[in-house]
């Protein structure tokens, strides 16, 4: 299976995947730079998957904080990384349906932040998520969304 994605184990992340696009010529590395996942345990049992980036000020608004733009593009790549971490899905030929966020909070530059996802259901031809925004202990935003798996 194609996947598009340089997932491999981090040796500058232990415990952490790189998670790069092969072509580092799209949108993921241009805009938003470094990513790395992992797959954790979920608190009830289940399995979710973080996606981590780290903000720097081409990721700023004017109020330097974390531009949602910069967030909602986290939010999204996140729910492909959820897809191919926990269903083993081949996330490069799938696509974001929909996608709603409640913004909570303003990231910070210079710290790590993370899009923590789990799959809500898996249908023939859909997978629904949903997940949090996290900066060390403060939730910036709350999100759902649907991939549409890849046509045969």
């Amino acid at each position: 299976m194609t996947t598009g994605f340089r997932v491999e184990p981090s040796t500058e992340f232990p415990g952490w995947l790189t998670w790069d696009l092969i072509d580092d010529t799209r949108f993921n590395a241009c805009a938003i730079g470094k990513l790395i996942a992992r797959l954790e345990d979920a608190p009830g049992g289940g399995r979710r998957a973080r996606l981590r980036m780290f903000p720097e000020r081409q990721h700023s608004n004017l109020l330097d904080a974390v531009h949602g733009g910069a967030t909602l593009s986290l939010i999204d790549i996140a729910l492909f990384t959820g897809m191919r971490l926990i269903l083993d899905g081949n996330a490069a030929g799938s696509v974001t349906l929909d996608l709603s966020t409640q913004f909570i909070g303003a990231g910070r530059l210079g710290e790590p932040l993370d899009a923590v996802v789990e799959v809500l259901r898996e249908t023939g031809r859909l997978v629904f998520l949903r997940g949090l925004v996290e900066q060390g202990d403060q939730t910036i935003a709350a999100f759902g969304g649907t991939i549409r798996k890849p046509s045969r």
